[in-house]
């Protein structure tokens, strides 16, 4: 039977930019790597929201990125 295993962890926080000469939304992103595997959702919103308070654009979306190894 196949297993997952957790190897990499990411945070990447989505900015808004306002919208375009064609009315569609702007948006940046700035990913961290290396996220603690065994972060749970509160810590990482926490995180999330005092590093989007540092920046003059309103923080859109947070998001998680895990990549698992599945294997034997």
């Amino acid at each position: 039977m196949a297993q997952e295993m957790l190897q990499a962890s990411k945070m990447k926080l989505v900015f808004d930019y306002g919208v375009d000469e064609d009315n569609q939304p702007i948006h940046k992103t700035k990913t961290f790597n290396r996220i603690r595997l065994n972060a749970p959702a509160d810590q990482l919103y926490q995180a999330a929201t005092a590093i989007g308070s540092l920046s003059t654009q309103p923080l859109w979306n947070i998001e998680r990125n895990d990549t698992y190894q599945i294997g034997e």
